[in-house]
C-alpha cells in the first residue's frame, strides 16, 4: 500500500498551528508538529501573505497528499470571525495552488474524534494525540496540536469524509458555497 501524508492546520492570525502524519498501512507515524507565530506583525494583510508563504513551504518540503483544515467556529466578535475566516481561506489557496484536496473540520469534530468528546479541552485532546503518536513532550503552545488534531481526524474519518466539506479546486470551493462568492 501507498503511504500517505496528511498535514493538518489550525488556522490563525496570531498563531498558525500545523502537524503532519505519516500514514501507512493504516498506521500513523508523527512526522512534524509546529507553529507560524504571526505576534509580532501589525499588518493583517502580511499576516495572511505568511500564511500563505509557510503553507506552500510547508507543502513543497514535506509534499503532503491531503489537507485536513480545522472551520473556523462561530464566535461573538465579527471583526475576529472575518480575520479567522480570512486566515483559514488563505491556507486554503495554497493547499490548492499545488492540486492537494482540503477537508474541512469543525472543531467539535476534530475533538471527537480524538478525545470521543466534542467538549474536550486543548490539553486533552494535545495529551491523546501524544499517546497515539508517541511524540516527546507538549508544545508550549497548544495550537500546533491543534493542527496535528485535524490530521489525524482525517485519517479517522477517511471513509466518512463526505460528513464534511471537501475541495479539490477553486472551482469546487465556489460550487459548494454560492452565497460565500459574488460568482
Amino acid at each position: 500500500m501507498r503511504e500517505k501524508i496528511i498535514l493538518g492546520i489550525d488556522p490563525g492570525t496570531i498563531i498558525m498551528g500545523y502537524g503532519l502524519i505519516k500514514v501507512l498501512n493504516n498506521k500513523m507515524s508523527f512526522i512534524l508538529l509546529n507553529e507560524l507565530n504571526l505576534k509580532k506583525l501589525n499588518d493583517h494583510y502580511l499576516k495572511l501573505k505568511h500564511i500563505f508563504n509557510r503553507t506552500v513551504e510547508i507543502i513543497d518540503n514535506y509534499n503532503p497528499d491531503e489537507i485536513a483544515i480545522e472551520a473556523p467556529f462561530f464566535g461573538k466578535n465579527v471583526q475576529s470571525m472575518l480575520k479567522l475566516g480570512r486566515a483559514q481561506g488563505v491556507a486554503m489557496a495554497a493547499g490548492l495552488s499545488r492540486q492537494i484536496p482540503i477537508t474541512e473540520y469543525s472543531p467539535k469534530k476534530i475533538k471527537m474524534s480524538i478525545t470521543g468528546n466534542g467538549n474536550a479541552s486543548k490539553e486533552q485532546v494535545a495529551k491523546m494525540l501524544k499517546n497515539i503518536l508517541s511524540f516527546e513532550e507538549l508544545p508550549k503552545n497548544l495550537d500546533s496540536t491543534d493542527g496535528l488534531a485535524a490530521a489525524v481526524c482525517h485519517h479517522f474519518n477517511k471513509n466518512h469524509i463526505n460528513k464534511e466539506t471537501k475541495f479539490s479546486s477553486w472551482r469546487s470551493y465556489v460550487e459548494q458555497n454560492p452565497k460565500r462568492t459574488n460568482l
